[in-house]
C-alpha cells in the first residue's frame, strides 16, 4: 500500500512538472538540484524619521553619517561638503561631490531631505541630483506643494521622463530613492548596442518603471549617447540649495547569471541505440505511462500525455530533459532494454517497457 501510494505521488509530481513547463533559462532545468542556491546575505532594516536603517551586509556604503572619505570634489580634491549631527549638507558654490570609486550596473539607496523652511519656487526651491556614473541624473527638488515643469520635477530622469506620481514628502522630512540603474552598453566600435535602463522607487512608491534613457540628461537640450566607460563615479549636485543627505549605499549587481554552470554536457548515441529506448513504459496504472519515440535521430519523452520533450543523453543509458527536471536511466539487460529508473524533483521511481 505505501509503494502504491509513493508511486502515485511521484506520478502526481511528474505530472505537475510538466504541465507547468516553465524554461528556468537555457542552463538549467526547472527545480534542478544542482543549481546553485542564492548567496545569503543580512538585508539590513528600514529607516525612521528619526534613524537611518542599516545597509544590506553585501552593499558598500558610501556615506554612514561619519565623514566624506567616499566622496570627492570633481577635481579629485577633498570635497567641501559639510558633515554634521549624521548627516551631509551641500554648501553652496562647493560644487559637485563624486564617489571616489567607479560603479556601473547598481542598486543605489540614498536619503535626503530638502531645507525647511522652504525658499523659493519651481527649480529654484530644494534643487539637487543623483548622477549615474556622473551623466544620468534622478532629480531631486522640493515639489511638495511647488509647481515646476513635469520633467524637472522630483524623481523626474531630468529632461526626458516625470515621474508616475508625486511622492514627496513635507521639506524638512526623510526621503528616500531606491534606483536600479543598468549601464548603457557600447560595442568594440563604441556604438550604443544598449541604452540605460533606470528603475526608480521614492519613498517606497514607483515612479520609473524600468525607462530607457534617451541619452544623457541635461537641462534644455537632448544629447545623443556617447562612448564611456563600464564604471563611473556616481555624483550629487549642488544647484545651490543646502539639500540634506545621509544613509547612502550601493549595491553592485552581477552579470546574469552569477555561479552558475555551464550547461551540461551532452552524449552522441548511434541512431539505433537511440531508437532501442523507444516504446512505451508502464507507470503502474492505466492512465500513467512514459512514451518514448525517435524524431529526426532526437529522443523525445512523453508522460502520461501526448505533450513530448527532448531528452538528452548524458552517459550511454542516461538521459535528461533541460526543460524540467526530470533525468531518465534506462535499463538494459542482455542487450534489450527492460525499463527505465526516472528521477523528477528528487523522486525516483521505475517504469517497465511494455512488448
Amino acid at each position: 500500500m505505501k509503494s502504491t501510494k509513493k508511486a502515485v505521488l511521484l506520478i502526481t509530481i511528474l505530472l505537475l512538472t510538466l504541465f507547468a513547463m516553465s524554461f528556468a533559462g537555457p542552463k538549467w532545468r526547472i527545480h534542478d538540484l544542482n543549481r546553485p542556491n542564492p548567496v545569503i546575505i543580512n538585508p539590513g532594516t528600514s529607516s525612521t524619521q528619526d534613524k537611518p536603517g542599516l545597509p544590506p551586509s553585501d552593499a558598500i556604503v558610501l556615506f554612514d553619517g561619519k565623514d566624506l572619505s567616499q566622496w570627492r570634489s570633481m577635481d579629485g580634491s577633498a570635497a567641501k561638503w559639510i558633515v554634521k549631527e549624521g548627516r551631509m549638507e551641500c554648501v553652496r558654490g562647493s560644487g559637485y561631490i563624486r564617489t571616489a570609486r567607479n560603479f556601473g550596473d547598481c542598486q543605489l539607496h540614498v536619503e535626503f531631505a530638502t531645507p525647511t523652511p522652504p525658499e523659493g519656487s519651481s527649480q529654484g526651491r530644494g534643487n539637487s541630483g543623483v548622477f549615474l556614473m556622473g551623466i544620468y541624473e534622478v532629480q531631486v527638488l522640493d515639489n511638495y506643494d511647488n509647481v515646476t515643469y513635469a520633467d524637472g520635477q522630483c524623481s523626474a530622469l531630468y529632461g526626458q521622463y516625470p515621474p508616475q506620481v508625486n511622492a514627496c514628502r513635507k521639506p524638512g522630512e526623510w526621503q528616500s530613492y531606491d534606483i536600479i540603474f543598468h549601464a548603457p552598453v557600447f560595442n568594440v566600435n563604441k556604438e550604443l548596442v544598449k541604452p540605460a535602463i533606470i528603475t526608480v522607487f521614492q519613498n517606497g512608491v514607483l515612479t520609473q518603471d524600468h525607462v530607457e534613457l534617451m541619452g544623457p540628461t541635461n537641462w534644455l537640450r537632448r544629447d545623443a549617447y556617447t562612448y564611456h566607460a563600464e564604471k563611473l563615479p556616481l555624483s550629487l549636485q549642488d544647484h545651490g540649495n543646502p539639500v540634506l543627505y545621509r544613509n547612502i549605499w550601493v549595491r553592485e549587481l552581477p552579470a546574469p547569471g552569477p555561479g552558475e554552470k555551464a550547461p551540461r554536457a551532452t552524449y552522441t548515441l548511434s541512431p539505433e541505440t537511440l531508437k532501442s529506448y523507444t516504446g512505451s513504459y508502464s507507470m503502474g496504472g492505466p492512465n500513467a505511462f512514459l512514451k518514448v519515440k525517435l524524431e529526426n535521430d532526437e529522443l523525445l519523452a512523453a508522460v502520461s500525455s501526448d505533450d513530448f520533450n527532448p531528452i538528452y543523453a548524458e552517459t550511454d543509458t542516461k538521459f535528461f530533459s533541460q526543460k524540467i527536471n526530470l533525468e531518465f536511466e534506462f535499463i538494459v539487460s542482455n542487450g534489450k532494454v527492460t525499463g527505465a529508473d526516472i528521477w523528477v524533483a528528487g523522486g525516483k521511481m521505475s517504469v517497465k517497457k511494455m512488448e
